[in-house]
């Protein structure tokens, strides 16, 4: 697929056509997903749920049949492990013209769990609705991306910064980088919170959460599944233009400001 195209195109889609999802789609979506593997190498099992069979809703989805749900073992770096693998499930959807969104909190939580046999020490992230996009929004999906100014980004000097926090990032001192890094800045995430903050230093590039009140309940942070998507698209990203890439997570002890923390880091293989 054209990663920077599909970045692009891709949005949240929460109004369905109610067509039922083709066999095909559906078997290449879940053998998509069960291929998947991601940088903590933290297991991830997945499946295709019927609403109606699992009496599966969610108050702000209209006209979908089917979702798709994964769950894990509770883990250091979970969140991120999910975000970066159910993004990478998002863009293989959007490129077969299967609409997806993320839902975290705004679903019958109680009967997609059940759905999922989900055990005691599982977590189920989230998960999407599988469907074809209608051809016009409902005012409810209209009013919702208002609300959360769905379209906007922040600038890219306040997202990436030159060597410490102190100096944000221009496009120009990005180079060869600043394609991946627009690439991260069009990332979705909860409630378009934009919780990533890059560092650029030579060749490494040091992810940071910037997190915000309210997304840490229970031990789970929501926010760090939004870091995971920004690893997805910098990755991808990168590998598309023809760049190697390592990723590691040795904290590089940058001074950051409070409510700020490292998450992991990326070199560029010469």
């Amino acid at each position: 697929m054209n990663v920077f195209e599909t970045i692009r195109h891709r949005r949240s889609v929460r109004t369905f056509d109610e067509t039922a999802l083709r066999p095909e789609d559906a078997h290449n979506i879940l053998e998509f997903a069960e291929k998947l593997e991601n940088p903590f190498d933290l297991p991830i099992t997945w499946k295709l749920l019927d609403a109606k069979k699992y009496g599966l809703s969610s108050p702000v989805i209209v006209g979908a049949n089917t979702y798709i749900a994964g769950k894990m073992r509770r883990a250091p770096h979970a969140e991120e492990a999910f975000g970066y693998v159910f993004e990478k499930l998002v863009l293989f959807a959007e490129n077969l013209g299967v609409g997806t969104t993320w839902i975290a909190g705004t679903m019958n939580r109680e009967a997609f769990e059940k759905a999922m046999e989900l055990a005691e020490d599982e977590v189920m992230p989230c998960v999407s609705p599988l469907g074809y996009p209608a051809k016009k929004m409902s005012l409810r999906e209209s009013v919702m991306r208002k609300g959360v100014k769905a379209d906007s980004r922040f600038d890219f000097g306040e997202l990436f910064f030159d060597g410490s926090f102190e100096k944000p990032l221009t496009r120009e001192g990005a180079g060869k980088l600043a394609e991946v890094l627009e690439a991260v800045r069009l990332a979705p995430s909860a409630v378009n919170k934009q919780p990533w903050r890059v560092v650029l230093c030579g060749e490494k590039s040091h992810f940071y959460e910037k997190q915000s009140r309210g997304y840490n309940t229970e031990g789970w942070d929501i926010q760090k599944i939004d870091m995971g998507i920004a690893l997805c698209h910098f990755e991808l990203a990168a590998q598309a233009l023809g760049l190697r890439v390592s990723f590691e997570t040795a904290d590089p002890k940058i001074s950051a400001g409070d409510g700020t923390s490292y998450i992991g880091s990326f070199e560029i293989k010469q």
